[in-house]
């Protein structure tokens, strides 16, 4: 490394040196810049064969990058292109704001369906029917009890109207039986008048028969 620095000091005060012994002296300018001139192309020469030297034995302990590495920095993407004599050539790219959002959605491939087996087609089929009886039993069942409901209702209701008929019947025949009564009542009554009269007027002829019989 020693050997790299001493050029490089070289390189930074040759173009001030060239100057400084142009305002010294005009007359000795040419030749003093033919000599700076001389010594800095002397000093670059140097400066390559070091550099290649190096480069070489840099070579030998570092294998060689890929052509197509990629390096990451933050939101940029750094790709390493084809490397040449005159320098490297590299590929900047930058990540969109939606990548770098943390609340952007990432998009998952769809689940994979998976292949129905014919045993679980079989149980499903079971499954659906036995669904089926199930819900035919519980229509059949709800169907039996709106007709015991309804039959319930037809007796009570034949019932009810059965009571009433009897009650009516039962009226109706006490109603008679009280008219009959009522009218064997009132025969009775005139019979007795009826009887009542004839004696009396039985008892009117007898006393005018003994009148008569007295007075004659």
């Amino acid at each position: 490394m020693a050997l790299l620095g001493t050029p490089a000091v070289a390189l930074q005060h040759s173009p001030t040196a060239a100057p400084a012994a142009a305002r010294a002296s005009p007359a000795s300018a040419a030749p003093a810049a033919a000599s700076t001139m001389a010594s800095t192309m002397s000093a670059y020469k140097e400066k390559m064969k070091e550099l290649s030297v190096l480069s070489l034995i840099c070579s030998c302990f570092y294998s060689q990058p890929h052509p197509n590495t990629i390096y990451q920095y933050g939101d940029m993407e750094v790709k390493q292109l084809d490397k040449r004599a005159s320098g490297q050539s590299f590929e900047v790219i930058l990540k969109s704001p939606s990548d770098l959002s943390p609340e952007s959605p990432v998009l998952s491939s769809p689940p994979k369906r998976k292949d129905t087996s014919l045993e679980e087609l079989q149980k499903r089929l079971e499954a659906a029917e036995e669904r089926r009886k199930t819900q035919e039993a519980q229509v059949l069942k709800q169907l039996a009890e709106r007709r015991e409901h309804e039959r319930e209702v037809l007796h009570k209701a034949l019932e009810e109207n059965n009571n009433f008929s009897r009650l009516a019947e039962e009226k109706l025949n006490y109603k008679m039986e009280l008219s009959k009564e009522i009218r064997e009542a009132h025969l009775a009554a005139l019979r007795e008048r009826l009887r009542e009269k004839e004696l009396h007027a039985a008892e009117v002829r007898r006393n005018k028969e003994q009148r008569e019989e007295m007075s004659g």
